[in-house]
């Protein structure tokens, strides 16, 4: 499970996160990744640097049983990557509708393979 520090949720934080300064996004078919590093030249800076995580899950992708299960799995998948990530940085996860029907190892790949084009570059 994700601790309380470790959470985003504001909905300010959120939006600087999706549409702030330096904010970054990466995308697969499951999911869309938005990043935002905070740096020292940053107004809006908080004290705790702890990296924080977001999680959006629409009603395109389904129920609410269906919803809650897809929140669960991202959860648990992001709860283990959360100590690797820079402090500061705040992250938004956004499921697609396809991420109804993907098992947890599927999400757990596909964030994964978001982070690692946010945080180490395109590879391009």
């Amino acid at each position: 499970m994700l601790p309380a520090r470790h959470r985003l949720t504001d909905r300010a934080d959120f939006a600087a996160t999706i549409r702030g300064r330096g904010a970054r996004r990466h995308g697969s078919e499951l999911l869309v990744v938005h990043a935002r590093v905070a740096d020292a030249t940053q107004t809006d800076v908080r004290g705790d640097s702890s990296p924080r995580v977001g999680l959006v899950v629409s009603k395109a992708v389904g129920n609410a049983v269906t919803r809650t299960r897809v929140k669960r799995r991202l959860r648990a998948q992001a709860a283990p990557l959360s100590g690797s990530l820079p402090a500061g940085t705040d992250l938004v996860v956004r499921a697609n509708p396809t991420a109804a029907d993907a098992t947890s190892d599927e999400l757990g790949a596909a964030l994964r393979h978001c982070l690692r084009h946010l945080l180490v570059g395109d590879g391009t």
